[in-house]
């Protein structure tokens, strides 16, 4: 059996991982520090590009996976999203990551968890 990172882990290496390249990120909502489901919102400069969250792929690991409504520039769309999101799974992480190409820290963190 292979051991994984908890979602409280993999959100604090990425909280770290962004500050540590000069951007920021922020814990939006809190979910299981176990096993619950992280969100990412990937921003850059204020702007979201996208979301994305943690899935488990057929290999037995983790990838991340689009998701969310196709318009990112519709605030709107995005909140009523989160919060279906979150009034469905009590335990989902939301996590906010300003950096440029913030998909590849998270890409580059979920390796090997």
């Amino acid at each position: 059996m292979s051991q994984r990172l908890t979602s409280r882990m993999l959100v604090s290496a990425l909280l770290r991982r962004v500050s540590g390249a000069g951007g920021t990120g922020a814990v939006l909502r809190r979910g299981d520090e176990q096993a619950g489901a992280v969100l990412l919102m990937c921003m850059e400069r204020g702007r979201l590009t996208s979301l994305i969250e943690r899935v488990a792929d057929m290999g037995g690991g983790y990838r991340w996976a689009d998701c969310g409504p196709e318009d990112r520039a519709d605030g709107s769309a995005v909140q009523a999203y989160l919060d279906r999101r979150q009034a469905r799974d009590p335990d989902l992480w939301i996590v906010e990551l300003d950096i440029p190409q913030a998909e590849r820290f998270a890409a580059e963190t979920i390796v090997g968890a």
